[in-house]
């Protein structure tokens, strides 16, 4: 970071940096209220999300899963290990490749995960005026 050019930042840009900021962080505590109220604990529905969001398929591999979570290969271990034991995903094995093991939702997780994905597709509705583009592109960045 310190070969970075500075650049001048306005008091717009502040406002949008906060506003994107504040948008994101209630969008994100909405979340985990509605995670917590399905009795699921937030990094377990992010799991979830993360299984059926994969492009063009159902199923993920914990390496995927730790860098969507974004923590380490143990740590998403830990975490599907918790998610099967309360019958959201199961294990299944990859058709071609033994060493890898895919990740699935069970129709308990798909159920839960298609309640709160409404639930939270309506949150966002509601905040697609702080996330809008325009918003994004009161920043004022010199390249």
């Amino acid at each position: 970071m310190a070969d970075e050019t500075p650049i001048a930042i306005t008091k717009e840009d502040y406002e949008a940096l906060f506003g994107f900021r504040y948008a994101l962080r209630r969008f994100l505590r909405f979340s985990e209220q509605g995670a917590r109220s399905a009795g699921l604990t937030p990094q377990q529905h992010q799991l979830l999300l993360a299984v059926k969001g994969q492009p063009e398929r159902e199923w993920a591999t914990v390496s995927e899963l730790a860098e969507a979570l974004q923590v380490v290969h143990h740590t998403a271990v830990e975490l599907v290990d918790r998610c099967e034991a309360a019958a959201l995903v199961r294990r299944a094995p990859h058709p071609t490749d033994r060493r890898q093991v895919r990740v699935v939702l069970t129709e308990r997780g798909e159920a839960l995960l298609a309640r709160l994905s409404a639930r939270n597709l309506r949150e966002l509705k509601t905040l697609r005026e702080s996330l809008s583009l325009s918003f994004l592109n009161a920043i004022h960045l010199e390249e």
